[in-house]
């Protein structure tokens, strides 16, 4: 496995003074942010190319059961356009939130989370941009959290078996799947979610929490997750791509690197 960053983490002032201090990190790994209005495709793949550094997936949030029908329509137009980016950026991989009913933000859970009308709402969202994965040759990673639609590993296996498309697998956020009184049961949740899902896990992240029934917000290695089982799930299961970094600024970047590090080589 390697260590990977979010992009945004460290800024700088130019693209390429950016990159040159993620690799001060000693940082190849990135999940990137793309937009029409932003850097070109061209001279980020340059830029990356120039320093060994590797895209490993795209971001391609939006809340895909708004209840607002148009806001879903332009996540799904943004959707088509990220995945445009992948293959220019040298990734397959989009990342995916399945969203909230809250209407002001896709990472706050909501009551109607739980409703039929809105897993209905999901299944035909996730349709729609299965069609563009497929056109696209892409793979949409979904991340279960427990703010949104698809908060447990139960639920992301549901929706896996419903869907049936080689196009969607999961992004695994072991700081992300504990309900409110699940704390005491880290260990039994996290076997459990990787027994669901692990054969469909093409990204991992890496951050912390410091209380159940929300998800994880602090940076990886200050918080109670269990690093050593979270990481031996991942090898057991055969995942070997990058352990992004996020939810944290760039002054924890060398600590949560070294954290990282060390966990791994001790596997």
């Amino acid at each position: 496995m390697h260590i990977g960053l979010m992009e945004g983490t460290i800024r700088r002032e130019t693209l390429e003074k950016t990159l040159d201090a993620v690799v001060e990190q000693e940082v190849y790994f990135l999940q990137y942010h793309v937009s029409k209005d932003g850097t070109s495709t061209d001279k980020i793949r340059q830029a990356i190319d120039d320093r060994g550094i590797k895209i490993v997936a795209l971001s391609g949030t939006y809340n895909m059961i708004d209840p607002d029908v148009q806001k879903r329509e332009t996540g799904l137009d943004k959707l088509r356009y990220v995945a445009g980016q992948c293959k220019p950026l040298g990734t397959s991989v989009i990342m995916l939130c399945t969203g909230s009913r809250d209407p002001h933000s896709m990472w706050r859970a909501h009551p109607d989370n739980n409703s039929v009308d809105a897993w209905h709402d999901l299944v035909q969202s996730m349709e729609k941009a299965l069609e563009i994965a497929e056109e696209y040759g892409v793979t949409l990673a979904m991340e279960p959290e427990v703010a949104n639609v698809i908060d447990s590993a139960k639920k992301a296996h549901r929706l896996l078996d419903e869907m049936q498309s080689p196009y969607l697998k999961v992004v695994m956020d072991g700081a992300n799947i504990f309900h409110k009184g699940e704390l005491p049961q880290m260990r039994d949740i996290l076997d459990e979610a990787f027994t669901l899902l692990g054969e469909d896990i093409v990204l991992a992240h890496a951050k912390d929490l410091d209380r159940d029934g929300e998800a994880g917000h602090l940076a990886a290695g200050t918080g109670l997750l269990d690093y050593d089982q979270y990481l031996r799930l991942l090898k057991e299961c055969g995942y070997d791509g990058a352990v992004v970094l996020h939810g944290l600024n760039e002054e924890q970047v060398p600590y949560c690197v070294k954290f990282l590090q060390e966990k791994i080589g001790a596997l």
